[in-house]
Parts: C-alpha cells; sequence; structure tokens
C-alpha cells in the first residue's frame, strides 16, 4: 500500500499570496504567530505579507528567532511566543528554516509531550495534526511548504535531526514568485539545486513509485530548462522555478530521499553550510555511485534534463550523460564542484557516521555502510 498526502489547497502564480486575507478569515482564525527569519524582514520581504494583513485588520505577532539551520531553542522559543501571543494559527514566511521552526512549533503546540524536541526525530508518534499553517515559500527550492518533512539542529551533538510527520504539513500554500524575486543569485542557485535533487533522489529511492515517478520527472524538467533563468532573475525562471520546486516537493515528501541529503545533513549541522550547496556539491557523485542499482532510470532523468538522443544510447551512455547533465547545470549556477573548502578531513569519520545514521539513507537505492560513505566524502576532497 502506498500513502500520498498534499496540502488541503494551494495557491500558484504571481500575486498569489493576496489569497492569504480569504484564507484566514474563511477558517476563522484570530491571530497568527508569523515566523519569519531576520533578514526577510530587515529587506522588506515579510513586509508584503504584513501589509495584507494589516489592511484587513488581521491580528498577528512576528516571530523572527531562527537561524539559518534552526536549533532546537529556537523552536522552545517560538512555542513560548505562540502561547505568549494568544495566537490560534502560524503564518510561515521564508525558507525551509522558517517553515521548519513553524512545523515543530505547531506539533508541540498540539502535542506537548514532544516539548524537548529531540523526541521529535524520526517518525514520532505524534497523535494530534499541528496548529493550522498558512505557508509562504521566499525561496525555489526546499518546498517545505508540502511536505510532512523538517529538520531541526541539534547543536549540543552537532546533527541535524530529520522529522517525518504527516501531522505538520500546511494546510494552505501560497506559492508566489513575487515573494521569491528578491533572492541573491547564490541562494537561487543553491535552493534551485536543492530541488532538483529533491527531483533526482525522490525519482530513484526504493520507495518510487508511478504516482511519485511522474511528479519528479517533471520537476527536473521544469527545474532544468529554468533555473539557469532564474538564477538571472527573469520572470519566466521565477515563475517555473517556484512550480517546479513545488512538483519535487509533492513526490518526495511522500515516497522520501538518499544519501546525498544524508551526506548534506551533517554538513550543515557541522559548518553551518547551505543546505542546497552541500546538495549540489554531492549530488553527481552519488548518482555515479548508485547507478548500478537505477536500472533504466537514468535515462529518463537524462532526457528530462534535456539531452538529446538517449534512446540511441547505451545504458553507460545514458548514466553518464544523465551525471554530465547534473555537473554542467550546477557549474552553470556557480555551485562549487568539491569540499575541500568545507570538509576537514579529521571529521570525516563522524560526518560519516552521521550520514549513515541520518533518517535519509534507508531510501537510498543502493544499500550503502559507513566505510563506503566515508570513501564517497573522500572522493569530493
Amino acid at each position: 500500500m502506498n500513502r500520498f498526502i498534499l496540502n488541503e489547497t494551494s495557491y500558484h502564480g504571481s500575486g498569489a499570496i493576496a489569497a492569504i486575507k480569504d484564507e484566514a478569515k474563511g477558517r476563522a482564525f484570530k491571530k497568527a504567530l508569523l515566523c519569519s527569519d531576520p533578514d526577510l524582514i530587515k529587506f522588506g520581504v515579510t513586509k508584503k505579507v504584513t501589509d495584507i494583513l494589516d489592511g484587513d485588520g488581521l491580528a498577528y505577532e512576528i516571530f523572527s528567532d531562527i537561524k539559518p539551520n534552526p536549533t532546537i531553542e529556537n523552536v522552545q522559543a517560538g512555542v513560548e511566543a505562540f502561547k505568549k501571543a494568544g495566537a490560534d494559527y502560524i503564518i510561515a514566511v521564508g525558507g525551509g528554516s522558517s517553515m521548519d521552526t513553524a512545523k515543530a512549533i505547531g506539533i508541540i503546540i498540539n502535542n506537548p509531550e514532544f516539548a524537548d524536541v529531540r523526541s521529535l526525530e524520526g517518525v514520532a508518534p505524534t497523535k494530534k495534526a499541528c496548529v493550522p499553517i498558512l505557508a509562504v515559500p521566499t525561496t525555489a527550492g526546499t518546498a517545505a511548504e508540502v511536505t510532512i518533512n523538517y529538520v531541526i539542529t541539534d547543536v549540543e551533538k552537532n546533527r541535524k535531526m530529520v522529522c517525518v510527520d504527516p501531522h505538520d504539513i500546511p494546510v494552505v500554500a501560497f506559492v508566489d514568485p513575487d515573494m521569491m524575486e528578491s533572492m541573491p543569485k547564490s541562494l537561487t542557485a543553491a535552493t534551485g539545486m536543492d530541488a532538483l535533487t529533491h527531483a533526482i533522489e525522490g525519482y530513484i529511492t526504493k520507495g518510487a513509485w508511478e504516482l511519485s515517478d511522474m511528479f519528479h520527472l517533471k520537476a527536473i524538467e521544469i527545474i532544468a530548462r529554468s533555473l539557469r533563468g532564474a538564477v538571472d532573475n527573469t520572470k519566466e525562471g521565477r515563475l517555473d522555478m517556484a512550480l517546479g520546486q513545488y512538483v519535487a516537493g509533492m513526490g518526495f515528501s511522500n515516497v522520501g530521499l538518499g544519501i546525498v541529503h544524508s551526506m548534506a545533513h551533517p554538513l550543515g549541522a557541522l559548518y553551518d553550510t547551505p543546505h542546497g550547496v552541500a546538495n549540489a556539491i554531492i549530488l553527481p557523485t552519488v548518482m555515479e555511485y548508485n547507478a548500478p542499482a537505477t536500472g533504466e532510470k537514468y535515462r529518463e532523468i537524462a532526457r528530462a534534463m534535456g539531452v538529446k538522443g538517449v534512446d540511441n544510447m547505451s545504458q553507460d551512455e545514458y548514466r553518464k550523460a544523465a551525471i554530465e547533465a547534473v555537473k554542467q547545470l550546477s557549474k552553470d549556477v556557480g555551485i562549487p564542484a568539491d569540499l575541500k573548502d568545507i570538509v576537514k578531513t579529521e571529521d570525516i569519520p563522524f560526518l560519516a557516521q552521521s550520514a549513515f545514521d541520518d533518517a535519509c539513507r534507508p531510501g537510498n537505492p543502493r544499500d550503502t555502510s559507513v566505510e563506503e560513505i566515508t570513501e564517497l566524502y573522500k572522493s569530493l576532497m
């Protein structure tokens, strides 16, 4: 049996955030805790949402104690802020950091037995749906607005906790490319490659099936044709990437990921490496490693990436073509080629063990080991 979970409602396209007021009023919400990170507030991005709330007299309080890799402490502070505000719903404005924080806050409010946060790691046995969340992504990459996943950093243990819970999905998503137009090139590239990683890993994961394949292949196609334009801040590129990353999220949230994410997570926890950058650097190497366990799927990845003549290629040729197409896209949008400026050699044993213990690892199409992950890290140096 396969299960598929999506938002109740999602709005797409330029100006989609205007529907926030209608959803808030239609659901009879009284007061929001608006979760958004300090930079988005500083540069006026969050204001696009608060202007709508102010214009309709909708009550809210802002919570901005959110880090790029949100921590247990951020979540616990947010829980207290929600209670103090007397809020009854959450509006999450931002990338994965804001949304992941919002999800954890919402879960704990309605499931207070998980207030330590650490007990949410993995597939926690929560009993109640989280506080209603209206999600407004400002990056085209994480797709946190449509997934049942969130990631919280345990600073004390230098590790990221992957939490998977169908109770945490936002009830409504507002996927508005106008909210993403202020992203700098580097962030657009990193989050875009994160989305591509979601689509490729989701397509080849052990849990993949026909329904998820449909989403992932379309997401690869959209991202491959639009990420370069989005980095150049074209309207078409932004619009397509907003859709492509969401479509990828519709798929991978329901079938899982693999060791690209497993290897990227500890880099974020230990070095604060941007998640999308880590994924982009690791992806081609792990694709090569996983190739023997993917059957004919790399042919379809190559096709979706825009490679011509794949039907006339041998298996080795189309696998190589798929990997090279990913490498070229990553290079074109300015992603580093290796980890030598990020990873310290003495940390590799810790990184490899953390990656092996990560919740994404069991979904990898090829069974692996700490020793093999160690060698993958070394090859990226």
